[in-house]
């Protein structure tokens, strides 16, 4: 079993020698607990479960099975990425479920942030027990847990996300390869393993994914203006040299609409919200101030190129009074 606390003397793992003694360390345990049975882990993409599966993949190969949800709030090309680095290029034993226009129809008409969030971890659940169900002979449960979410869960922070929605039939014993990690050192580790510095440097994003960037009730249309306002963004933040350098940043579309121009032509058009932000421990958060030609440029991008927006604005309101996310 893995161990329940980070031992007192070990040191943090900055180096690709230690990742490498950490990856050679994990794969032996990792074999010997699970032996020949299979493994099942929900592959988010993310960096947490990205360097899980990795190290997964490097211990028992197909044995591993991973699963991967897409419930159309991801964004632009995660999960094209998703299938690409661990089906084409690591060989990994990979489920794609496209389930976007059942997440989207649960989600119809809700405006509410809570029960959003509620229906979209709620649905994930479910299909990935209904997955679940069609394999033979899982017997373990992978998961990307760290170690400030044991943490966070011993101080009654958040709860621990560990397998604790899945229904009763579906109770695996848990393989966490990286739960006594911080999360750089989950960085280098994922280096060392050879995923792509888009993958293991990517920016913190929320559980419900774009769900929680589109206020109000979700339409298709206006996800998809967030969806490619985003792109834009992080496009423009990797050619200006601030990726890596600005913590996270992203883009709303609120359900609002307010009257523009476009081809002479009065529009009235919803409004895009850049966000970009700095922390140390997410309890206080300052904006990255934007070089003024960068925003103009962005202006020009996001409304000649997104249908549907004809406004963009930039919100400089650091944590508190404001919170990170707008729901």
């Amino acid at each position: 079993m893995p161990t329940l606390n980070r031992p007192e003397n070990m040191e943090r793992i900055a180096t690709a020698e230690q990742a490498r003694a950490y990856i050679d360390e994990q794969i032996a345990d990792i074999r010997a607990q699970v032996g020949d049975k299979k493994v099942l882990l929900a592959l988010s993409g993310g960096v947490d479960s990205s360097v899980c599966a990795a190290i997964l993949i490097k211990a028992i190969g197909d044995q591993l099975v991973c699963v991967h949800v897409n419930h159309g709030l991801l964004r632009k090309g995660e999960p094209e990425q998703v299938i690409k680095v661990f089906r084409e290029e690591l060989g990994a034993n990979l489920i794609y479920v496209d389930a976007v226009d059942r997440f989207l129809d649960k989600l119809a008409g809700l405006t509410d942030p809570e029960k959003k969030r509620h229906i979209i971890g709620e649905e994930f659940i479910e299909v990935f027990a209904e997955e679940a169900r069609k394999l033979d002979g899982i017997e373990f449960l992978g998961q990307g847990t760290i170690w400030p979410d044991i943490l966070e869960s011993e101080a009654g922070i958040k709860a621990h996300h560990n397998a604790g929605g899945l229904p009763e039939d579906l109770q695996f014993e848990l393989v966490e390869p990286v739960r006594i990690l911080f999360k750089d050192e989950v960085r280098v580790v994922g280096k060392e393993l050879g995923l792509p510095d888009s993958m293991v440097y990517r920016q913190p994003f929320p559980g419900p994914g774009l769900g929680v960037r589109c206020p109000g009730a979700i339409t298709r249309d206006r996800l998809e203006a967030v969806r490619e306002s985003d792109a834009i963004l992080r496009e423009e933040f990797a050619k200006n040299g601030l990726e890596g350098k600005v913590w996270q940043y992203f883009t709303v579309v609120p359900d609002f609409k307010s009257t523009g121009i476009r081809d002479g032509k009065r529009t009235f058009d919803w409004m895009c919200i850049i966000r970009a932000i700095n922390t140390v421990d997410v309890v206080e958060v300052s904006v990255e101030h934007l070089p003024a030609d960068l925003i103009d440029h962005l202006v020009k991008r996001i409304t000649t190129e997104v249908p549907g927006i004809n406004r963009v604005l930039v919100d400089y309101t650091p944590k508190p009074p404001a919170t990170v996310e707008y729901e």
